[in-house]
């Protein structure tokens, strides 16, 4: 009998453990989400209504319906200031997305108003400024870019 609830205790355990690291639409670490995978209505080919994006986005395309929105934070510092997040294209418009609450944080939010694809862009130095003389800095820039489809 002792052997018979060790091996259910075992089997329980790994089936618990495999649920726990099989996770989709993740960004490999990041606290921040993009576009859930298939919690969309039926009919709009994967995009979601609200898709959240942070800086871990960086490079992705990301889908979302017609109407829904897109609310960007890129969290940033001080020394390290993200520029305001511009959008390209005419399917995205900017609408209150809130207060900036940190200093050299970004925030933005859009509600997609048309079908068809548009980019969100903002930039911040890879470096902090120097701030006494003799101290060395990089003129680097950090890029991020999320391609939007709306449909």
């Amino acid at each position: 009998m002792r052997r018979t609830t060790t091996s259910l205790a075992l089997a329980a355990t790994a089936l618990l453990l495999a649920g726990c690291g099989s996770q989709s639409g993740t960004d490999g670490g990041s606290a921040g989400k993009a576009s859930p995978p298939a919690s969309s209505a039926p009919g709009t080919g994967g995009c979601a209504p609200l898709v959240q994006l942070k800086a871990a986005d960086n490079g992705r395309t990301v889908c979302v319906t017609k109407g829904g929105e897109v609310r960007v934070t890129l969290d940033g510092t001080k020394s390290r200031p993200w520029k305001p997040v511009a959008a390209s294209g005419t399917v995205l418009k900017g609408i209150n997305a809130g207060f900036v609450i940190q200093p050299g944080q970004a925030t933005a939010a859009y509600q997609a108003v048309a079908e068809g694809t548009g980019k969100l862009t903002s930039s911040r130095p890879l470096c902090a400024e120097p701030t006494a003389p003799g101290e060395v800095s990089c003129k680097g820039i950090q890029e991020w870019t999320v391609t939007v489809n709306v449909k």
